[in-house]
Formats: C-alpha cells, sequence, structure tokens
C-alpha cells in the first residue's frame, strides 16, 4: 500500500525532531486544540494519566536562564536527583548502534568533531533552551500510577506530536530535561507526588537550519513483524 498522500501518513512520515526553530508565536488557542486532540489517546480505564505544563514568554525564559545555569555548573548537575530509567544500564545490538548513528549523523551536520567536546557541550546545552523553540512543554504523571500509565502516556504524546504536524507545527521530545529534574520540580512547584515524564519544544521549524536536514531511518516492517501462521494439526 502506497498512499503518502493520506493527511493521517503525510503527519507520521514528516514528524522530525526537530533542533531549531523560529521565533513566531504559537496562540495558546491553537495550543490547547492540540492537546484536546492529544487527550483522545486511549489509556486503560479511561485514567487520562496526563498533566501538562505549558511555558511560553516570560516564563519560558526565566525556566531557560535557571536550566542554562544549573547545565554548566558541574556541582549543580551532580546535586540533581536521579530520573527514571529512560535508558538501559547497558547498551548492546542493534539499539547501541542506532543510538550511535543519530549522535554521528548530527554531529557531522554541524561540523562537530568526535573530540570537540566542548562543541558537544554547547549543542547539547541547545535542549536546555527548547532549541528556541517559542513553547515548551513540561508532561508529569502521578506516581502512584504504574507501568500501563506509562504506556498511555507514550500514545498521548505520539498524538501530540501528530496533531501538531497536521496543523504545520513541528515539535523535539526531550528527555534532556529528566537530567534537570530538580530544577523543573522547583520551577513547576511540584509536589513529591508527580513525576517528571519528559519535556517537547513545540513550534515551526527553522527549515534553514542545517541540524533540521537529519531524517533518521527506520527499520522496515518486515524486518519487525512476523505474520504468524497456523499451526498443523498433529
Amino acid at each position: 500500500m502506497n498512499d503518502t498522500q493520506h493527511p493521517v501518513d503525510q503527519a507520521l512520515l514528516t514528524r522530525r525532531s526537530i533542533r531549531a526553530f523560529l521565533p513566531r508565536e504559537v496562540p495558546d488557542e491553537l495550543i490547547r486544540h492540540l492537546l484536546e486532540l492529544a487527550a483522545r489517546a486511549p489509556s486503560g480505564t479511561n485514567t487520562q494519566p496526563w498533566q501538562v505544563h505549558i511555558l511560553k514568554g516570560e516564563a519560558l525564559d526565566q525556566l531557560v536562564q535557571r536550566a542554562q545555569a544549573a547545565f554548566n555548573d558541574p556541582q549543580a548537575m551532580a546535586a540533581q536527583p536521579q530520573p527514571y530509567d529512560y535508558y538501559p544500564k547497558q547498551w548492546v545490538s542493534p539499539y547501541l548502534d542506532r543510538r550511535r548513528k543519530v549522535g554521528f549523523d548530527l554531529y557531522a551536520l554541524l561540523g562537530i568533531g568526535k573530540a570537540d567536546k566542548e562543541a558537544m557541550h554547547r549543542q547539547h546545552a541547545r535542549n536546555y533552551c527548547f532549541f528556541d523553540a517559542p513553547v515548551g512543554l513540561f508532561f508529569t504523571i502521578d506516581k502512584i500510577l504504574s507501568q500501563g500509565s506509562w504506556l498511555d502516556y507514550g500514545m498521548f504524546l505520539q498524538s501530540l506530536m501528530i496533531a501538531a504536524r497536521g496543523h504545520g507545527l513541528d515539535t523535539c521530545p526531550q528527555a534532556a530535561w529528566l537530567s534537570l529534574q530538580a530544577v523543573v520540580t522547583e520551577f513547576l512547584g511540584l509536589d513529591d507526588s508527580k513525576e517528571l515524564v519528559c519535556g517537547m519544544a513545540l513550534g515551526y521549524a527553522d527549515e534553514a537550519a542545517i541540524e533540521n536536514r537529519l531524517v533518521t531511518e527506520r527499520v522496515p516492517a518486515s524486518e519487525f513483524a512476523h505474520f504468524v501462521q497456523a499451526h498443523q494439526a498433529a
């Protein structure tokens, strides 16, 4: 089946992690609309575990200032609490290979050499200004909820990113904010019952930015999907 003109197909195929945004404003009404669409995501027994914190304007600038200061202070970074295990404690193939490739490809586009630690640090710091997006989102969940609710959350996040593409916007989901969990928690005024899931940049892509030329590869369905055959009777 090749129906790439279908609007849902287009939204899925053009969703990318954008790492440079235009300063173009995103109206509050549009943000609310995207979240209303995303909230149609399924969740076990309709628990709807998502909680969204939206930062724009002065609030966004204040958070970015604090985040950049913390990221550039080794002592502040060392004092950050350990987040949940987003990545495995031990990397193996093929996951390690895929991770390395996306990093190498991005740095190659940006002209950052493997030994250029200072340039790598500057690029990593871009996470903590939401890549200059006009909207920064944080997603939290009640700690009392279990693994199934985290699966539900993933469907909500994907729905939001696809809804954004359908309206001509772009996103970058960011696990990097977990490294500044204490900064985010304090700024948002979260209590101990809440867990930070991730952050997300939302806005309009700067198509002239070279880093936005990165399009990551995907394994074809023929390699990861298998039609199960009926068992022959004995």
